[in-house]
């Protein structure tokens, strides 16, 4: 069977969106995570649990099961982005918990065994948002640092400086802002004996390392913003030393004219 995550928007109207699965059906509230369930007949049990930071995890659905949720999602949707990012598994059930391969094992049908494990994967596909931002940044920064050990000077405008600054900032401050939903979540201080499932999804999606890597991509873009500022500091006191120059030209043939006179 199928175990799919999806991330899809910046976040989920939580409220509005439990009101619309209540309407539908069953749908329960743990902190900021709604999960809903479906069963038809000779069917197994079905869970979508809906994180408020934009991810979603779907367990037992088909592909086109799926695809009608995440059309359903449109709505709630905040920020939602051009191009969700997914991660798949299959699973089936067994005597322990574990991951291998893609395929998880699960030892019961607990709902709160399979939403420890979905907060994994949910911070999984956020992170790779984060990721794809972090690279898109530098990449589109790549050349600046080249270009000053070359040239000595960055060849843009104090303009469009200030407008790679700006951007920046604001790439690097959202995820600074959000980065804490991949923190360990809260459910787990009212749940500690579910957190061991956590951690080994965590830990088979390589969250942490991913981590330490974009912190220190963070890094490059912190280092790129002050390469910037000095350029424009640089380039302002430039543009002020040759205004000097300029007046005392200006002073030096005024005070020529008049011993001319």
């Amino acid at each position: 069977m199928r175990c799919t995550g999806y991330c899809t928007a910046s976040a989920f109207n939580i409220p509005k969106l439990l009101q619309a699965l209540l309407k539908q059906g069953a749908a329960h509230l743990y902190k900021d995570v709604i999960h809903a369930s479906s069963k038809e007949e000779k069917q197994s049990k079905k869970d979508v649990f809906y994180f408020s930071y934009g991810a979603v995890v779907l367990w037992g659905y088909t592909i086109e099961e799926e695809k009608g949720i995440l059309s359903f999602l449109k709505e709630f949707e905040v920020e939602p982005l051009l191009r969700p990012d997914v991660d798949e598994f299959t699973f089936i059930y067994g005597d322990a918990v574990k991951i291998e391969e893609d395929e998880i094992f699960l030892h019961n049908k607990s709902t709160l065994t399979k939403l420890a494990i979905s907060y994994g994967i949910a911070q999984s596909v956020k992170l790779s948002i984060f990721e794809e931002a972090v690279q898109k940044t530098i990449n589109s920064t790549r050349s600046l640092p080249k270009e000053l050990s070359i040239q000595g000077k960055i060849k843009l405008s104090r303009k469009d400086i200030s407008r790679k600054m700006g951007d920046l900032f604001i790439e690097r401050n959202f995820i600074n802002t959000h980065s804490e939903m991949l923190d360990t979540p809260e459910f787990f201080w009212t749940h500690p004996e579910l957190e061991p499932f956590y951690r080994r999804t965590s830990h088979y999606l390589d969250v942490n390392k991913r981590m330490d890597v974009m912190n220190k991509r963070l890094n490059v873009i912190h280092e790129l913003f002050d390469i910037l500022r000095n350029e424009l500091n640089h380039q302002y006191s430039s543009r002020l030393e040759w205004t000097i120059i300029f007046l005392i030209i200006i002073e030096v043939l005024i005070a020529l004219i008049a011993l001319l006179k």
